[in-house]
């Protein structure tokens, strides 16, 4: 009855965790589906700032140049700056050029037509992410245009969803590999021999290799057209060799052969000194003076092969760490040269807690009976955490704020909010922690319980293993007694009958083995049950225990919140900072307080005879700087009014400047022009326009225009 009970408690117990296993991927799977569902293209972390001309500007000749002003540093090709005429024919030279801070510009060809043109851009930010965007200008007048920008955003479609996962999945890669060999070496040394534990490491170097690859392939089309047959186009992986995104991924790549050396030598050698010092616990007693000083060498041969894997690893991690830290975020912005290596540390101290906690989970749920993690264990990886989680948060209120800067870029913009989605999470993962912490105390004030637990444990798996070998030797020894008898049987036979009896006992023989088989799988059978009876018992041995449960439980939850966390924070690093955002927002709003160019008309009356009329002002692109200048004056009726003369001036009151003189030139009746207009400084301008429509008439009209 036993025997028929026991296997289904230990098929229940590995249901049971099996069960979480499935809960905890579909999580996984959702939040995964969730992001990529809800997820737009890449957002831009540079952004455009403004243009010459600029958006939706109408200018009086066609200009020799178009300029484009980002909020910081990018990459750009031959192709990135593309300029069409309202017939969609391309009409710039194709080269853009660096026109100094972060300015760039493409020249045009000569004798553009008029009418509308369209400028589209796309170019990499200097923390490698993709931007794209285009706008309108008009020469002479608006007119309608045949370019319609239909393709899909840059960063996005089939290549933008799967660089998003592979982005995840190296993430994911790089903390089980390196909180997981962390874990063995600062926590649970003799873990490097448990093959879960082994498999959690390998699999995070898998992740991180495969996704490293995929993402190298990906670049090209993700920067560039989109297209998925681009993935495999050796000229497009040529270019991005050469940008700094292909050579960040190529050093982690070579990171990462080193990392797999590390890997062999954690598993093999040193999971084998362990081994061997397990094996010869038991005759410790029995040991000489010389047998003891063997045992100190190799100790300390231990400590050494120990400090140098620490070391390495150290180096390998900090490596794969920077391959991230040198091309995204911390590489540019405000004092890049501190927030690199501050980044590293943060990603080092996420490494170290998620992964070493995902370590833990697989020690409590899948390590074997016979090598369960001990409380010692738990305890050093509880103080490593709290280090870890000490230099995540001061990292990251620093990166906060360099990447925030103010409270309204932290509640107004959508990085902000994925930060305090991360706070929180965060703030819920060492609530859990605290949990954690209670239950290895308690693991910690018990230890006679677990010392009888793991007695009881042993004399099970002996128990069980002794009961097999019994069996298995009762049925062999009982195979040699059907020999004899066909023996017998032959001899009585006597000697004109040995052909028959040759027969005779070739059959018995041929019986024999195949009875021999029978039993013997009988009792490897028989040996497997007592087996299977010999794990339950240690199961429910070991699920006995409150606090180890309890800190199973906890350590689940723990793993459930940092798959959302890492899902939020993968998220994070392909949105555009709110401090970017803020300061993109305030130059656009600065630039282009106005739609197309500044128009006033200011109505005048000399007081002579035909001395009423308007004069129109325009001014194009109403900025500091170089403005085009056209004045149009008119008769009450609207026709064309052709007076001997038109005076301009303007004055910023506000900061004492001007009355800053501008005579235009007469183009046609009523027409005047002037080019080059300099206007210094922004600000709430004073328009005064002086009209003379006789040798003795003339007036002087002034308006108030917001111009730069």
């Amino acid at each position: 009855m036993t025997q028929a009970i026991a296997p289904r408690a230990a098929a229940t117990t590995t249901g049971g965790v099996a069960f979480r296993a499935r809960a905890l991927l579909l999580l996984l799977l959702a939040v995964i589906g969730a992001v990529l569902a809800g997820a737009a293209p890449a957002s831009a972390h540079a952004a455009l700032t403004g243009s010459d001309p600029q958006q939706g500007a109408v200018v009086g000749r066609a200009p020799t140049q178009v300029s484009l002003t980002f909020s910081e540093k990018v990459a750009m090709s031959d192709d990135s700056v593309r300029v069409l005429d309202p017939k969609g024919k391309r009409v710039d030279t194709g080269k853009a050029t660096d026109l100094g801070g972060t300015t760039y510009g493409v020249k045009l060809h000569s004798g553009l037509p008029d009418g509308t043109f369209t400028v589209t851009y796309q170019v990499v930010s200097a923390d490698s992410h993709p931007v794209s965007g285009a706008f309108t200008f008009s020469v002479g007048a608006p007119s309608q245009t045949s370019v319609a920008l239909s393709d899909p955003a840059v960063g996005g479609g089939v290549v933008g969803a799967l660089y998003g996962v592979g982005r995840y999945v190296s993430y994911a890669g790089f903390i089980l590999l390196v909180g997981g060999a962390a874990f063995v070496l600062a926590c649970w040394q003799r873990g490097a021999g448990v093959r879960p534990v082994q498999r959690l490491v390998v699999s995070g170097w898998l992740a991180l290799t495969g996704a490293t690859l995929a993402l190298l392939l990906l670049r090209g089309s993700y920067v560039g057209s989109g297209k998925v047959g681009d993935i495999f186009d050796l000229t497009l992986l040529g270019q991005v060799l050469q940008t700094k995104a292909g050579a960040a991924l190529v050093s982690r790549l070579l990171l990462l052969a080193a990392g797999a050396l590390f890997i062999a030598v954690l598993f093999g050698a040193y999971a084998r000194r362990y081994e061997v010092d397990a094996t010869d616990e038991g005759d410790a007693s029995g040991r000489s003076d010389a047998s003891d000083k063997g045992g100190v060498d190799a100790d300390a041969e231990k400590g050494d092969l120990t400090f140098g894997l620490a070391i390495g690893g150290a180096v390998v991690a900090a490596g794969l760490a920077a391959s991230w830290a040198m091309a995204e975020h911390a590489s540019t912005g405000i004092q890049a040269g501190l927030a690199m290596p501050v980044d590293v540390l943060h990603l080092l101290a996420v490494a170290v807690w998620l992964g070493g906690l995902s370590a833990l989970l697989v020690a409590l749920f899948r390590a074997p009976t016979e090598t369960q993690i001990d409380a010692a264990a738990v305890r050093r990886f509880s103080r490593l955490a709290f280090g870890s989680v000490t230099v995540l948060a001061a990292t990251g209120i620093y990166q906060s704020w360099r990447q925030v800067g103010s409270w309204s870029a932290l509640t107004g913009t959508w990085y902000g909010q994925l930060l305090l989605i991360k706070i929180g999470l965060v703030a819920v993962l060492v609530g859990i922690a605290w949990i954690s912490r209670r239950w290895t105390a308690q693991l910690s004030e018990a230890p006679q319980a677990k010392a009888g637990a793991k007695a009881g444990a042993g004399t099970g798996t002996t128990a069980g293993t002794t009961a097999g070998t019994t069996a298995l030797a009762e049925l062999r020894t009982k195979q040699p007694t059907k020999v004899p008898a066909n023996s017998r049987d032959s001899s009585s036979g006597g000697s004109d009958s040995r052909t028959a009896d040759s027969r005779d006992s070739n059959s018995g023989h041929s019986n024999s083995r195949d009875s021999h088989s029978a039993d013997s799988r009988r009792a490897a059978q028989l040996a497997r049950q007592q087996t299977a009876v010999a794990t339950a018992r240690q199961k429910r041995l070991r699920d006995a225990d409150p606090a180890r449960a309890g800190l199973r439980r906890s350590v689940l939850a723990e793993a459930g919140v940092a798959v959302v966390l890492l899902a939020v924070t993968t998220v994070l690093t392909s949105t555009e900072p709110g401090r970017t955002e803020e300061a993109a927002k305030q130059a656009t709003s600065s630039s282009s307080q106005r739609s197309g160019p500044l128009s006033l008309k200011l109505p005048f009356d000399t007081g002579g005879q035909d001395g009423k009329g308007t004069a129109e002002v325009t001014l194009a692109p109403a900025r500091v700087g170089g403005n085009e200048m056209h004045v149009y004056v008119e008769r009450p009726n609207g026709k064309a009014f052709d007076i001997p003369e038109v005076k301009v001036a303007f004055t910023l009151k506000a900061k004492k400047i001007g009355p800053l003189p501008v005579t235009p030139d007469r183009i046609a009746t009523g027409h005047w022009s002037a080019i080059g207009v300099q206007i210094p400084m922004a600000g709430d301008w004073e328009i005064a326009v002086t009209v003379r429509t006789s040798d003795i008439d003339q007036t002087t009209v002034t308006k108030n225009a917001k111009i730069g």
